[in-house]
């Protein structure tokens, strides 16, 4: 989710998250989702051999919430080349990918970041896996009554989303930017952990496809929008007054990933469909969708993406 699909903000003094830092690109998302579907020869437990050669393609079916964005039919071409028989299928809701990945239905989804997979694990006892990363999308404070941070006084209001997956990384952002302070030190924080005496800024939960429309608000000083809410509005994406760091620490539950079952993440069909997607030609297409702003995820390991999942579930947990 890649708004996403659905990308914590960076706290460089802290290292209880137990996230490492790194070059890192939501949409969920968690701004814009994809779920991708595989299937199997079916003539085998297994899939078939996809490289040139083989007796029959493998066929893969790879779902998504933004099937017209370009780069699926870059990838499409890019495995046709190797065997593999790429059909895109669409979602139409966030909600749709993790249940079909989860009873069997599709065999890779890849619409949403760790965090929002982490969440879905924890409600409902699913155990699906992140087999390789995509992209992470900054979360950006927007404001037309001041230029930089430091402008912000005592007290004005900021609107942030109020869904538990995009909540915390805007409470972390304006943490970040020095306009709140926690009463501790929380994993997943809530409004109810900003020390309104410590803090400048007064948060104003609202949802998340509101906070756009409420730059003009004369009550309200800023606004921290998801880059698909901030496209829609026609926002200057470049015209923000602070974002989080895509290499920090604490953006790492905001990565997008690529996920699997957990008995299919060794699976080397799908973990060809991973490479495939860091190919030059579907990045280069991938940020141009976006308008830039996303920032493609390099360097990670399944083992690597699987200990920051259960990291963001432990901290979820800890939560309530």
């Amino acid at each position: 989710m890649s708004d996403q699909a659905p990308v914590l903000p960076p706290r460089p003094t802290r290292s209880r998250r137990g996230l490492v830092a790194a070059v890192v690109v939501a949409v969920l998302v968690v701004a814009g989702g994809v779920a991708w579907f595989v299937t199997r020869d079916s003539s085998s437990d297994s899939p078939a051999a996809g490289p040139s050669g083989s007796a029959a393609p493998t066929v893969v079916k790879l779902g998504t919430t933004d099937i017209a964005q370009p780069h699926w039919e870059i990838l499409k071409d890019l495995a046709a080349k190797e065997g593999i028989d790429l059909e895109l299928v669409g979602f139409s809701e966030y909600t749709q990918p993790n249940p079909a990945l989860a009873d069997g239905e599709i065999d890779l989804n890849a619409f949403q970041h760790v965090l929002y997979l982490a969440d879905h694990n924890n409600n409902t006892g699913d155990d699906l896996q992140p087999i390789g990363s995509t992209l992470i999308v900054p979360l950006p404070l927007y404001s037309e009554k001041h230029d930089t941070v430091e402008e912000f006084t005592k007290g004005e209001q900021v609107a942030i989303p109020n869904d538990s997956t995009n909540q915390a990384r805007a409470l972390f952002v304006l943490e970040a930017a020095g306009l709140v302070t926690f009463t501790g030190d929380p994993g997943v924080p809530t409004p109810d952990d900003v020390d309104t005496a410590a803090s400048t800024v007064v948060v104003r939960p609202v949802e998340a496809s509101q906070t756009a429309g409420l730059i003009g608000d004369p009550d309200i000083a800023g606004v921290v929008v998801n880059n698909n809410f901030a496209t829609d509005a026609g926002f200057d994406l470049d015209g923000y007054v602070y974002a989080d760091d895509p290499e920090s620490v604490g953006a790492q539950p905001y990565i997008n990933v690529i996920a699997a079952r957990p008995e299919d993440v060794d699976n080397p069909v799908y973990q060809r469909i991973v490479e495939l997607y860091h190919d030059p030609a579907v990045l280069e297409s991938v940020v141009e969708s976006s308008g830039g702003t996303a920032v493609i995820v390099e360097g990670y390991d399944t083992a690597r993406l699987q200990e920051i999942l259960a990291t963001t579930q432990e901290n979820l947990t800890a939560a309530g």
